[in-house]
């Protein structure tokens, strides 16, 4: 291979994998995985353990790392507030805690402190289910404020907006995927209630596109709890959504669709979806809401509307429900967090490697994590276990936390893991 091309990759691989940081709440390549090395094969809330800290209350939030710094959303016991939280990684201070919002409506079985911060190492972004979203400096410095009900609407979902919003080249993407006919908790609340996908300068908060993203569906299937997923292709740089019956490929520039693929063809009207897509080296990944089939790999590339025939693959599950597959070492690994099913797949076949029940009691919310050559899994009931990465079904290690319901992922950053259940962080690490 040319010296210089060579070169090139290594400069692109190390730019993408940001020197061991988790600037979002997939991590560093949108997939769930890191490069972290000597990593704990047990999570629990007595071993290796370098630090723990009481947050103000609970949230469902994964924390993002940057360098020493750990950002996390909460709420406030006994009080409506909704915060933006910097910790020291270091030794877990809270050094500064930021009330961006206050909660406006009561949603179940979920709280509007659920979408994950994200970072450009510069500024960093929180997003809440009330709408409002806040960009501060490492030091907590307000920068901006929007307020996206107020401007588009309120965030019109049974059980409470839960998107994480995505970053790329200066652009903060957000998707809001929502029902078209309030649900009672937003009856008071003005404005329309399409589903759009916006994009927002990083800097100024200044709106660059509002794409409005049609969609046939009905019902609950208008609204889906996914995150905008930066996929980086051989042929383009596209902004991939899911939900409202549709996986859809954006250009990030304007906004315009490329591709869509549906999903839901019979348009059944319950079909709300929660997993985000995963992006693969020439494939994406996607399941079909509710665990009800299949998830499919959709090749890059794409234009026009993708029927069934020509997508690279699908499997026929168990899938997930909630927890959204994590793609590592060449495997993806699709988490079915009711069945409590973890299974590996081909990710470039589909093919069933294995297919494992892990035994737990409590189902899954939080999506696996890849790091180590281990899988790492939490359920609500703070239940953990951690898997041997590879062709063969290990299980490394249980353990439990007394905190529920936890429904955040654990990251690996910066040579430790950050364990966030309900109402606590844990720093872990050998």
């Amino acid at each position: 291979m040319n010296k210089s091309i060579l070169l090139s990759l290594v400069i692109l691989h190390s730019s993408l994998a940001f020197a061991g940081n988790w600037p979002q709440w997939r991590g560093p390549y949108s997939n769930g995985s890191a490069n972290e090395k000597n990593l704990p094969a047990t999570i629990s809330p007595t071993e290796d353990v370098k630090w723990s800290v009481d947050l103000p209350g609970t949230s469902a939030s994964t924390p993002i790392v940057w360098d020493h710094y750990v950002f996390l959303t909460a709420t406030e016991k006994d009080s409506s507030a909704l915060h933006a939280l910097c910790l020291d990684g270091r030794d877990g201070t809270i050094l500064w805690k930021k009330q961006v919002s206050t909660v406006s409506v009561k949603v179940t079985r979920n709280n509007l402190a659920s979408p994950s911060p994200v970072t450009d190492g510069k500024q960093v972004f929180f997003l809440f289910g009330t709408g409002d979203l806040a960009a501060f400096d490492f030091s907590g410095k307000l920068l901006w404020s929007s307020d996206l009900a107020k401007d588009h609407g309120p965030l019109n979902l049974q059980f409470g907006y839960s998107s994480s919003p995505a970053l790329y080249e200066d652009k903060l993407y957000i998707c809001v995927l929502r029902k078209n006919t309030r649900y009672s908790a937003f009856a008071s609340q003005p404005g329309p209630l399409d589903s759009f996908f916006l994009a927002l300068d990083a800097k100024t908060a200044k709106v660059i596109f509002r794409h409005q993203r049609p969609t046939d569906a009905i019902n609950e299937s208008l609204e889906a709890y996914t995150t905008p997923i930066v996929y980086r292709g051989k042929k383009r740089t596209e902004i991939i959504l899911a939900g409202g019956d549709y996986v859809t490929g954006h250009d990030p520039d304007t906004g315009k669709e490329f591709w869509r693929f549906g999903y839901n063809p019979t348009h059944k009207d319950l079909q709300r979806l929660i997993p985000s897509p995963v992006p693969g080296p020439g494939l994406i990944y996607a399941v079909e809401p509710r665990g009800s089939k299949y998830l499919f790999a959709i090749k890059e590339g794409a234009t026009g509307t993708i029927d069934w025939s020509e997508l690279a693959w699908n499997f026929t599950g168990p899938t997930p429900d909630v927890c959204t597959p994590l793609l590592y070492q060449n495997r993806l690994y699709v988490l079915d967090g009711n069945r409590k099913t973890m299974t590996c797949l081909n990710p470039q076949t589909g093919e069933n490697v294995w297919q494992e029940k892990i035994g737990t009691s409590c189902i899954f919310r939080a999506s696996p994590t890849g790091a180590d050559n281990k899988i790492y899994c939490i359920n609500e009931d703070g239940e953990t276990v951690v898997l041997a990465a590879g062709d063969e079904f290990k299980i490394l290690s249980r353990a439990s936390f007394d905190s529920k319901p936890t429904r955040a992922s654990v990251v690996a950053a910066n040579g430790c893991l950050f364990v966030h259940t309900a109402d606590k962080l844990y720093c872990i690490s050998n």
